[in-house]
């Protein structure tokens, strides 16, 4: 008995092996795919160079990896690990967003009134690539205290640092994606990259921890793989600041520092159109993945194959990363989408493919038997073609919004924009990610464990509470990206037009006498 349950682990974990090869290996051949599509679209237009664009989006690396980690594995190590339960875990979130209020809009304008032989922008990603190892070991050092009020403060402490930390890498890094490029094909092309080391490092830092987590156990097991991602994200952004320059080299912002300078990129429509589509995206991705491993150990299998805090035997790990090898897959698909339907469409596209996937939740069974696991892989591999879709548009949409913005405003304002984008981003995630781990804990669930406790199974109430926010949330917010999505107005003929007028009203002498084109361009948007 014992050598047969041996045997079946050792085929188990053989299994998972294979799968995340198979991932890899089609991500790369993706990658290839990607590339042959930009290349074929580049022929026409001024170049970036291969080392620049890899080299910048090597950042994303960071970006797209550490968002995951945190979003995947940190409520549940919270909530169980850490032994806070689901509403501290949620209240953590929280605070850390409105300390970001405050570093978020900080961190902009310094940036923006910045001046060094970097730039504006990679001088801080150098600066901070080392602190990113050193909050991702406090975010994930299994803190001993027998005081939950004492284990609830340092966990905050160790969040608000990481979330300062990645404030000040990816501000400036965001502003760095308009600044990458003037072309605008170029431009959507190397953001299109950008997303594609993201959606990788999504994949990676989905699987790989948790295995290590699993592999090594708890609490050594966090530590380890925090001090791993923490080397691998510190190296890529080391290789982001030293090698990614910016084509486009703005002055230096001389306005004081103030809320309502803070607040002056809402004045512009288009920025207003865009930030409400980037944050209806981010919100539901946050929010779902917040839950996604609870709605696979807890309803999909009501807890049955639960081991070391992840979802059975590896089923909501391998799930996660089927759904982000399809976005990776996705990419040159609505690349071309893009440049022949517009970004609004492509964002449409996907936001509506997003929307009825997930209404077919509803229909799956609880408690499906592992002869039916293939169809979780099923649908996550429809749900990431349809998510990569929603979030690609956004991040092409930046630099097109900040050219919007220095038409209006006569001055470019990249981290303006940046640090009012991920404040509003961070807020709305705070707002979601918290309100379903509340009312997990109101409804009964993960009340309070003692830490390190496998919760074996959820009531019924806090099944029905995953369930439906696993299924309604790209409804009920994706609905309104959608119909934010008809009023934005820049395509590509009008950006050139935006371009073209930006750097006549530069070298104009008079420029008085271009301020009815302006205002017809203005009204134009």
């Amino acid at each position: 008995m014992v050598a047969d349950t041996c045997l079946i682990k050792h085929t188990n974990a053989l299994k998972k092996r294979a799968f995340l090869f198979a991932k890899f290996y089609s991500s790369v051949l993706t990658f290839v795919l990607l590339f042959d599509t930009i290349s074929v679209m580049e022929k026409q237009t001024k170049k970036l160079s291969a080392k620049t664009k890899v080299s910048f989006a090597l950042g994303d690396v960071f970006g797209g990896g550490s968002f995951n980690i945190i979003n995947f594995m940190y409520p549940a190590y919270a909530a169980l690990t850490l032994g806070l339960g689901a509403s501290l875990a949620g209240i953590i979130v929280l605070i850390s967003k409105i300390w970001d209020a405050i570093t978020d809009p900080i961190m902009g304008q310094i940036s923006d009134r910045t001046s060094s032989r970097m730039g504006k922008r990679r001088i801080y990603i150098l600066i901070a690539s080392p602190l990113v190892l050193v909050g991702m070991l406090l975010l994930f050092f299994p803190w001993g205290a027998e005081s939950t009020a004492l284990r609830f403060v340092l966990a905050l402490i160790s969040y608000m640092f990481f979330s300062a930390v990645q404030t000040m890498v990816m501000i400036p890094y965001y502003s760095l994606s308009s600044e990458i490029s003037a072309d605008y094909t170029q431009r959507a092309n190397a953001n299109t990259l950008r997303l594609a080391f993201s959606v990788f490092s999504s994949i990676i830092c989905v699987a790989v921890p948790n295995l290590i987590v699993n592999a090594i156990g708890q609490p050594n097991g966090y530590i380890v793989m925090s001090l791993c991602f923490g080397t691998l994200f510190m190296l890529v952004l080391l290789c982001t600041a030293l090698f990614a320059k910016e084509e486009v080299i703005t002055p230096k912002s001389n306005e004081k520092f103030s809320f309502k300078q803070f607040l002056k990129p809402l004045r512009n429509k288009s920025f207003r159109e865009y930030m409400a589509m980037h944050v209806c995206a981010s919100i539901t991705m946050a929010t779902m993945s917040s839950i996604f491993f609870f709605y696979v150990m807890y309803v999909v299998k009501s807890g049955n194959t639960l081991a070391n805090g992840g979802a059975g035997d590896g089923l909501g790990t391998l799930a996660a990363g089927v759904m982000f090898v399809m976005q990776i897959f996705a990419l040159p698909f609505y690349l071309k989408m893009i440049n022949k339907k517009g970004k609004a469409f492509t964002y449409r596209f996907g936001a509506t493919w997003w929307i009825v996937v997930a209404l077919c939740l509803l229909a799956l069974p609880a408690n499906i038997p592992d002869s039916q696991n293939w169809l979780i892989f099923v649908i996550c591999g429809v749900f990431g073609f349809g998510v990569s879709g929603a979030v690609l548009v956004p991040h092409t949409m930046i630099g097109d919004v900040n050219d919007a913005c220095q038409l209006q405003f006569g001055e470019r304002m990249e981290g303006a924009v940046s640090g009012l984008l991920n404040f509003a981003n961070k807020v709305c995630q705070a707002v979601g990610v918290g309100l379903v781990l509340n009312l997990l804990e109101l409804v009964g669930g993960f009340v309070n464990p003692d830490p390190g406790q496998l919760v074996a199974s959820q009531p019924q109430s806090a099944q029905t509470i995953l369930t439906l926010f696993m299924a309604l949330t790209p409804l009920v917010v994706m609905t309104f990206g959608i119909v934010i999505s008809f009023r934005y107005k820049i395509t590509k003929q009008k950006q050139n037009e935006i371009l073209q007028f930006n750097q006549k009203y530069n070298q104009a002498q008079n420029k008085e006498c271009l301020q009815n084109e302006k205002q017809n361009l203005l009204d134009s948007l």
